[in-house]
């Protein structure tokens, strides 16, 4: 998934792919624990997305808190 991407998504959306991403991880944890796994790459991938997201969430976080700063002051 390309930042960009997940730049144009909306907070609820974000949550959401985030859960998802989550659980799939999980679940390939599982399947590379018992063997089952076919591509381990997938993971790296899967790990990669969540932290785009967790930054993006982040800098969102972070711009909400500077216009609140910013409207304050005035």
């Amino acid at each position: 998934m390309k930042n960009s991407e997940i730049v144009q998504m909306a907070d609820p959306e974000i949550e959401h792919l985030l859960e998802t991403l989550e659980k799939e991880r999980l679940n390939l944890k599982i399947q590379g624990r018992t063997g089952q796994l076919k591509n381990s790459a997938r993971i790296t991938a899967i790990r990669k997305d969540a932290a785009r997201i967790k930054t993006e969430q982040r800098k969102r976080q972070l711009d909400a808190a500077a216009r609140k700063t910013q409207e304050s002051k005035k």
